[in-house]
């Protein structure tokens, strides 16, 4: 059985919808990579990740891609020595966020180009709507 064109529609459209998630993601890291906590002791601001999941929309039945944020506990926290700061410890270290600019700007790139990978799909998509449209009026 092929497609409805609602399916092709709802595919593209989950797939650019995790994208831009993603991209948001992205984006609150790396504002906050110089966030540290306000007290000895306190975490600093925790990378967060995004998964995703490819599961069936039980009105539907399309298989959609799904998304969860969480925290990237897997990556410890830097330290820095920062002994003005107000998160210093008792010989000056302040633990920052786990967060990698290289590893934020790969994110970034690789979502953009998914992103822009889910677009043709759409557009092909609306052309043969349209042309369907146009045989039926025929």
């Amino acid at each position: 059985m092929s497609p409805s064109f609602n399916s092709i529609f709802n595919v593209a459209h989950s797939g650019l919808g995790v994208q831009t998630q993603r991209l948001q993601v992205v984006a609150e890291n790396l504002a906050n990579s110089r966030v540290a906590g306000t007290k000895p002791g306190e975490d600093p601001y925790w990378r967060k990740i995004i998964s995703f999941s490819n599961e069936m929309d039980r009105a539907t039945g399309d298989r959609l891609l799904r998304s969860r944020v969480s925290e990237d506990e897997t990556n410890s926290f830097s330290t820095e020595f920062n002994p003005g700061h107000p998160a210093a410890d008792a010989r000056g270290y302040v633990r920052m966020p786990n967060v990698n600019m290289f590893i934020e700007l790969a994110d970034l790139k690789e979502a953009n180009r998914t992103y822009q990978a889910n677009l043709p799909t759409i557009r092909s998509a609306r052309e043969l709507y349209k042309a369907t449209i146009e045989l039926l009026k025929g």
